[in-house]
């Protein structure tokens, strides 16, 4: 069921968890998102950090 917005989505509680506890929310779409990448570098057979390297 789609959620209805009231015009007032200010989540005080929400905040105030985040204050105190950190952003898990954000830190685990950080880490998906690492995870993905690292995923598809092993799928390709490249890694990132040799593709950084200068060539000699």
């Amino acid at each position: 069921m789609p959620r209805i917005s009231s015009g007032n989505d200010h989540l005080p509680i929400y905040e105030d968890l985040v204050r105190e506890r950190g952003d898990v929310v954000a830190e685990a779409q950080m880490a998906a998102e690492h995870t993905q990448h690292q995923a598809e570098e092993l799928l390709s057979g490249t890694d990132a950090h040799q593709l950084d390297l200068p060539k000699r």
